[in-house]
């Protein structure tokens, strides 16, 4: 094999290998808690709904970012995130988390 088809080789494997661990595949929990208005959630996923009348404080203590969206079941728009760390007052209807 030349050194040039040795090449080729290993960069089509390297290029399989990254699209092999970008694929999506099963959502997983964010691992931590989040708080939502006081209340504990350990290793949260998916959509959970904010104050209606109030805007909502949200402490994340996971490893994912909350998205907090505009509306009541995580759809319209997202108004803004609470990054891992982070406690910060939800002005939206709905946070989501993966």
């Amino acid at each position: 094999m030349t050194m040039r088809k040795t090449a080729r080789l290993l960069g089509a494997c390297a290029a399989a290998a990254v699209l092999a661990l970008a694929a999506p595949g099963t959502a997983q929990a964010a691992q931590g808690v989040l708080f939502i208005d006081g209340v504990r959630y350990d290793d949260p996923s998916g959509c959970f709904p904010l104050g209606d009348f109030v805007p909502s404080e949200v402490a994340n203590f996971t490893d994912g970012v909350a998205w907090v969206w505009n509306g009541p079941h995580c759809d319209g728009r997202v108004v803004h995130a609470v990054h891992p760390g982070r406690i910060a007052i939800g002005h939206g209807l709905s946070l989501y988390i993966e």
